[in-house]
């Protein structure tokens, strides 16, 4: 009996160390659970409640850095632009601010130009940096790109200083003109040079003027919100009819093919404007008894069928220089002509913004004494276009497979006049 007794002492002495054991196992498991993470460390456990949250939703580039310079949180744009790199804020100037607001608690900002990262071309990014405390060990960093913004004040501020100069000029013209009429009262020969003088510069005025409220219109306007179906060869007739009498003073042929049964999708007078600027500044560039010509076709790309409509001409060409800025405002590859012509420097411009408006684009191919084609691209309006190609009237006497479009190949008539071709 007391040999029984004795293992039953035994036993429950046993079973309670085990006990005891498993419960020391089970407090150790969970102490190693709640233990912080180098993760943690530098996340949650260190940040203040709901801050984490806060950084997540900021439009700007954040990162937090503890006492150690090390970055504690950072987000995904702060990346992006490179200001983290291998765990540590890669800006110098930004981590001095970080100790200096540290240190004293002081809330600082600056703006710097960073090198961009992935290019080569020394473009520099501009951003605003703002350091303040967070807590009593943190700093938080917010960084704004200021890029776009900065580029945007810039092209204002060209745009102001061109149109402040290109309506200065004629109506400086204007005013000194009409003193030398007063001046010349008792001659009519004089009276009337200066008069015709004046009535040019007042049309240059008046185009310049409309062109400016043009260009306006076109980049406030949404095109798509009245878009409708418009047919390409109503737009090369009202192009054809609107350079007719300047085509016809200078016996330049006008040659218009592939247009029929093409339709795009937009704002036809738009669009009807776009095209006709591209023509006018053929028939204005191009030598006398020469020919422009105006060719459509159906291309089939990825993201959706898309009309051509080329425009080419004889005329002096663009240098290889010039080419990437001929879509610029005001911006003239030979402005000697473009004031003889009356040209303002805003057409290719009002072009640019018509066809990106409208889902498409602008190219240009040229070569210097040979001639321009100028390529307006547009999404086409697949509801109403027949399903039957029409004939390229273009397809045949290409001489370079640069050169898309080549209306020239036929002799030039002995009397040449402006005409459209079916």
């Amino acid at each position: 009996m007391n040999v029984d007794a004795a293992v039953a002492a035994v036993a429950a002495i046993a079973g309670l160390c085990t006990g005891v054991f498993a419960m020391l196992a089970f407090r150790w498991s969970e102490r190693d659970q709640a233990k912080p993470t180098r993760s943690s460390l530098h996340t949650d456990a260190v940040l203040p409640p709901g801050v984490d949250t806060v950084l997540s939703v900021l439009r700007s580039s954040a990162v937090v850095l503890d006492e150690a310079d090390a970055v504690v949180k950072a987000s995904s744009a702060a990346y992006a632009l490179g200001l983290v790199r291998g765990g540590k804020l890669a800006v110098e100037p930004m981590m001095q601010m970080a100790r200096d607001t540290r240190r004293d608690g002081e809330i600082r900002q600056v703006e710097l130009d960073l090198p961009r990262r992935g290019t080569g071309r020394g473009e520099a990014l501009a951003v605003s940096a703002r350091v303040a405390p967070l807590g009593s060990r943190l700093v938080l960093l917010l960084v704004e790109d200021l890029t776009e913004a900065r580029r945007i004040e810039a092209v204002r501020r060209d745009f102001v200083a061109n149109v402040s100069h290109e309506l200065k000029t004629p109506v400086g013209a204007l005013s000194l003109l009409s003193e030398a009429v007063m001046d010349a009262s008792d001659d009519p020969e004089a009276v009337e040079r200066f008069a015709g003088r004046m009535q040019n510069e007042a049309t240059r005025l008046t185009n310049l003027v409309q062109e400016l409220i043009d260009l306006s219109r076109v980049q406030n306007d949404n095109p798509l919100e009245d878009a409708e179906p418009v047919r390409v060869d109503e737009l090369v007739a009202e192009a054809v009819d609107r350079c007719r009498q300047q085509a016809g003073a200078k016996q330049i042929t006008m040659a218009a093919g592939g247009t029929a049964d093409l339709h795009v999708w937009g704002n036809r007078g738009q669009l009807a404007a776009a095209l006709g600027n591209l023509v006018e500044n053929a028939v204005n560039y191009s030598p006398a008894r020469t020919r422009v010509g105006i060719a459509g076709r159906h291309v089939s790309a990825p993201g959706g069928d898309l009309i051509e409509i080329a425009v080419t001409d004889q005329g002096i060409g663009i240098s290889e220089k010039d080419r990437d800025r001929v879509f610029e405002r005001f911006y003239r590859v030979d402005p000697a002509r473009s004031r003889a012509t009356g040209g303002t420097g805003l057409g290719l411009a009002i072009v640019k913004h018509v066809a990106a408006s409208h889902g498409g684009e602008v190219t240009v191919w040229s070569a210097e004494g040979q001639g321009s084609t100028f390529t307006l691209r547009l999404p086409e309006a697949g509801a109403v276009r027949d399903r039957e190609r029409p004939t390229d009237l273009t397809a045949e006497g290409l001489d370079d497979e640069d050169r898309p479009y080549e209306t020239f190949n036929d002799p030039l008539p002995a009397h040449p006049a402006p005409e459209v071709l079916p």
